[in-house]
């Protein structure tokens, strides 16, 4: 078997010789290789194991991101989707008061022409459906909302139809009464006395400035109140700040209303005269205290009711 020799010389000192054979030789160098492979192995290990990290906070890093941006698109929809839902509510009350509307208006206008000879009941024929009409274009994206709206414009439709009949109505009723009987001039209640006057005025819950669109008249709870003039009733029922209110058609464009009551002893469609009671003085809706609210108005503006009222 043949050897080798492997001889180390220092620079001071002897010289030491290792002899080999060729089979120890060869273990020897696999040895070196694999752990110089290994080494390599290794340092690539670590190298990967680097990247790896890397990597791995970048897909952190991304995931994050997509989470934030996820959250902001959730947010966004949810936001959509509440103003959506806002809308629809705002639809489905406005169709439910303007249903009401058409209600008391159909109902006083029925009881106005079978109250009144001098009106022909074929052409103010409340039963029937007015005409009216058009293409529609559907959506399918905004089916509800088309819904809804096109109720909105059927009851719209139909209220501009019987405030054109009333209308009138009200030119005919013109007839049999004139307008200085038509204009409001008696005193609104059973007694009390003026607490508050027209105009601009500090308002008792907000301590600001504010329009006060009547006159205010302090009085007893349960004390009768008064119409006005002679007239129609045309809205009985709560509003809101008003608490119950009375509203009365006089003719000429005039309009009383009598609000904060604790109770209502007319209904629509109702004729009373001057001085009929049409409630009772109560505390009802945005009130300190038992008083009647008494407004006029004249085609739709407010007048201050204290040159309406009696002098004595």
């Amino acid at each position: 078997m043949s050897h080798f020799s492997i001889m180390l010389v220092p620079d001071t000192g002897q010289t030491k010789t290792y002899r080999l054979s060729k089979m120890r030789l060869r273990l020897v160098i696999l040895s070196a290789l694999l752990l110089l492979s290994f080494g390599f192995l290794g340092v690539y290990g670590l190298f990967s194991n680097y990247k790896l990290r890397d990597d791995l906070i970048l897909s952190q890093t991304t995931i994050q991101k997509e989470r934030q941006r996820f959250a902001q698109l959730k947010s966004d929809f949810e936001a959509q989707l509440k103003e959506e839902e806002d809308k629809m509510a705002v639809y489905a009350r406005s169709l439910g008061q303007m249903q009401a509307r058409l209600s008391r208006l159909d109902s006083l206008g029925k009881r106005l022409v079978e109250a009144s000879p001098a009106l022909a009941k074929s052409e103010f024929n409340f039963d029937v459906q007015p005409a009216f009409g058009g293409p529609r274009i559907p959506d399918e994206n905004h089916t509800a909302d088309i819904q809804l709206f096109d109720q909105v414009k059927y009851i719209d439709a139909q209220i501009s139809s019987l405030n054109t009949q009333l209308i009138a109505v009200d030119y005919i009723l013109q007839d049999n009464i004139d307008e200085k009987n038509a204009r409001p001039h008696t005193w609104p209640s059973e007694g009390g006395w003026l607490s508050s006057h027209f105009g601009l005025r500090t308002d008792p819950f907000t301590a600001k400035k504010a329009m006060h669109r009547g006159i205010d008249i302090a009085n007893r709870l349960g004390a009768p109140v008064l119409a006005g003039s002679r007239g129609i009733v045309v809205y009985a029922g709560k509003m809101k700040d008003y608490g119950y209110l009375v509203e009365v058609e006089h003719g000429y464009g005039y309009r009383t209303r009598y609000g904060h009551m604790s109770a209502i002893t007319v209904s629509v469609g109702d004729v009373v005269e001057a001085g009929q009671m049409v409630g009772r003085v109560g505390s009802s809706g945005r009130s300190t205290g038992p008083h009647l609210h008494y407004e006029v108005r004249r085609n739709s503006q407010a007048l201050n009711p204290e040159k309406f009222l009696p002098r004595s």
